[in-house]
């Protein structure tokens, strides 16, 4: 089979599948040969770049490094709606409406006001050809490679296209008999992007677990995403959007609804959430019914917008400067309450920080009872000026744990007191500190301390470390409790004989209803029996295979993600090579810098930890990561030896390492007399630089480097 063939096979096949996972929810294939199949399309890729389809799946994982997002004028002006808080306007609104329209019967279309990023999509003959931000409505950034890292956005859009549309500047008519209008060679579809509250929370407990600060809210968190130069690490975020308008220069649709009927034919990811109301009195009662269903969605929304469904009506109401005259947003009040903070206790992470939670009278908040808020440090504390006993207000806004946002000092009686902040540890006594510049406090009794050790396992376990998912539930807790593990490393020294049998009974936590009031609840038994015990021996055995990035984030290094132990994995290829590094070596590494490499750096300094590495490669953990076959371009390079600092136009940092073994030359890990190249592009790393300065390597720019592949 040729190269061409089995690209063209393997692309329809993987669209397939993703189609069917993302858009029906239904798995094809496990995840084992979609990556297998992934990785095939991949290698092929690489060696036949020309053959590349427009809508490869291999777009969806990123790589591409942008150095700067050039500007694109938008076809259509992307205005913004004017809104409204009150039910009054909304009924001022209705009468401007039926003003325009003359006393012409109309209807409306009510949908979700989504809290995210306003994007536009351009599709030339049904392939994505660019993605943009909104920017000031008139002009926005293209940051195409990134929208393609939205997996449920087609690439492509399948279906019947109108014939000779790119030649015509009006298509011929659609026949009423006809199912579906035809598909224009060239539209623009606009929608929201966001970040989905589950991915939200799954980053900002890793962030939590490696000890970076938090991502404020999933808005924010999405805009910045969207904004990253790095596309691949934009993939792993998992952004998703919902489609809400089409525009073309054919008159495609005759009302609002059928666009979104047909966009979510074309396999558009539309919001069911959408409703057509016949008057303003239907509109409200749709309003009434999100005001509280609106929590149950996989985003945060903070509105409806009203618009008039037909196209015609749209156009002869028109526009004012700003925004349309047939479309309005009615905004929600921020989901808020007032209780009682009754005590604080202190969390300890797995990094030893600690954490302040507020304990509160329970309260009705965002359609669920809240009994509890951060407080997240004690800066926050002492600007707040909260004390025990106050009337505290709590929202959740954009957060997904609620928070304490202000006291009402109106209702301060004398019987408050002030919230001490511990000196010790609340787990295990020990002394707590704080460095300078950051906001929490931390216990350094890493090793012991009952919270850390529990945390240091579940970190360890985890599907995107080691990945030994049969000891969830409450059986490390277990372990721990019979004296048969005290590190992760005792993990690969478990038997049948030392877990069969194992059985403990722990109380459960009281059951808190919607009116404050609790009950016992049930009592927690976990117990190995024979088929327990074979899934955990055997998904241990399996960790084994995991890739040497995976096992670099499980050894639970402050500061080092996922992101950080694959670009330390790529830098230095194996364990044994990072621990080596001096200090200034792993600053330099990209997108690491001075802090990560002064915590990893310490970490392998550190006697026990040495030790623990140790047990986990007898265990027969993976230690070197594969390096991928790189088929030979030329020996332009042969001879030559290089290293680069910063990002780059036209390369990322996989495809820069690849061009340099496939032309000859050799990648270095640090600045050295045996160094002949220093790569530089934009932002790069200064101690690098100044480094090849003092020894007199030769610094090159991108297009220098290109011109040395001939």
């Amino acid at each position: 089979m040729s190269a061409q063939t089995r690209i063209q096979e393997l692309t329809d096949r993987l669209n397939y599948y993703n189609d069917q996972y993302y858009q029906h929810s239904r798995s094809v294939v496990d995840d084992f040969t979609f990556d297998k199949l992934l990785e095939e399309l991949q290698q092929l890729e690489a060696q036949y770049p020309e053959l590349r389809q427009p809508d490869s799946p291999t777009l969806r994982v990123g790589g591409t490094i942008s150095k700067e997002f050039p500007t694109v004028y938008h076809r259509f002006p992307m205005l913004s709606l004017g809104n409204t808080y009150s039910e009054a306007d909304l009924i001022e609104f209705d009468n401007r409406v039926r003003k325009g329209l003359n006393g012409e019967a109309y209807e409306y279309i009510c949908e979700q006001k989504f809290d995210g990023v306003a994007l536009s999509m351009t599709y030339e003959n049904g392939v994505l050809v660019q993605g943009a931000t909104r920017g000031d409505g008139v002009r926005g950034d293209d940051i195409t490679n990134n929208i393609r890292t939205i997996r449920t956005l087609p690439l492509k859009v399948t279906g019947r296209f109108a014939a000779g549309v790119a030649d015509e500047s009006t298509p011929p008519a659609t026949p009423a008999a006809e199912p579906t209008p035809a598909i224009p060679s060239l539209f623009e579809v606009r929608g929201e992007g966001f970040l989905p509250l589950a991915e939200f929370e799954r980053i900002n407990r890793e962030r939590e677990d490696i000890g970076e600060p938090l991502l404020a809210n999933p808005r924010n968190a999405a805009s910045g995403t969207f904004k990253q130069q790095d596309s691949g690490s934009v993939a792993k975020r998992r952004l998703d959007c919902y489609l809400y308008s089409f525009l073309s220069d054919e008159a495609v649709f005759k009302t609002h609804e059928e666009s979104l009927v047909r966009m979510a034919e074309w396999g558009f990811n539309v919001s069911p959430t959408w409703e057509k109301c016949a008057d303003i009195n239907a509109v409200m009662a749709y309003i009434q019914k999100w005001d509280t269903q609106r929590f149950t969605l996989p985003l945060n929304t903070d509105g409806i917008v009203i618009k008039v469904n037909r196209y015609d009506q749209q156009r002869e109401l028109g526009f004012t400067a700003k925004s349309p005259r047939w479309a309005i947003a009615y905004k929600f009040k921020a989901a808020g309450a007032s209780t009682t903070l009754n005590s604080v206790s202190y969390q300890v992470g797995r990094t030893g920080a600690v954490t302040p939670v507020a304990h509160l009278s329970p309260v009705l908040l965002a359609g669920t009872v809240v009994k509890r808020a951060s407080l997240h440090n004690a800066n926050e504390i002492a600007r707040l000026g909260v004390m025990l006993g106050d009337t505290v207000f709590v929202e959740k806004g954009g957060e997904i744990i609620p928070k304490v946002t202000g006291v009402d000092l109106s209702q301060r009686t004398d019987a408050v007191q002030p919230i001490t902040y511990p000196t010790e540890c609340p787990a295990c006594g020990t002394p707590l500190v704080r460095k300078e510049g950051e906001a929490h406090f931390y216990c350094t009794n890493d090793k012991h301390c009952p919270p850390q050790r529990q945390a240091r396992f579940e970190h360890f376990i985890q599907r995107r470390a080691m990945n030994i998912e049969s000891l969830g539930e409450g059986k490390i807790e277990l372990l721990i409790d019979k004296g048969l593990v005290e590190s992760p490393a005792d993990l690969y020294d478990l038997t049948n004989e030392k877990l069969l049998g194992l059985e403990k009974t722990y109380p459960a936590a009281p059951l808190i209803h919607d009116d404050g009031s609790e009950t016992p609840g049930k009592a927690r038994t976990v117990k190995f029996g024979q088929k327990t015990v074979d899934n955990i021996l055997s998904a241990i055995e399996r960790s084994k295979s995991q890739s040497f990035a995976n096992v670099l984030f499980a050894l639970g290094i402050r500061y080092v993600g996922n992101t950080t132990a694959d670009r330390l994995v790529a830098y230095f290829g194996s364990l044994d090579a990072l621990m080596a590094a001096p200090l200034d070596t792993l600053a330099g590494v990209p997108d690491v810098g001075p802090r990560i490499a002064e915590s990893a750096y310490a970490w392998f300094q550190d006697a026990e930890n040495r030790q623990y590495i140790d047990r986990l490669r007898a265990a027969g953990l993976q230690f070197v990561s594969e390096k991928k076959q790189v088929a030979q371009e030329s020996d332009s390079l042969a001879g030559k030896t290089f290293l680069y600092t910063g990002t780059f136009a036209n390369f990322s940092r996989e495809s820069l390492e690849e061009r340099i073994a496939a032309n000859g030359g050799k990648l270095l890990s640090g600045v050295s007399k045996k160094l002949n190249y220093l790569i530089v592009g934009e932002n790069a790393g200064p101690s690098k630089v100044q480094k090849a300065q003092q020894l007199n390597v030769p610094m090159i720019s991108e297009d220098e480097f290109v011109a040395m592949l001939g």
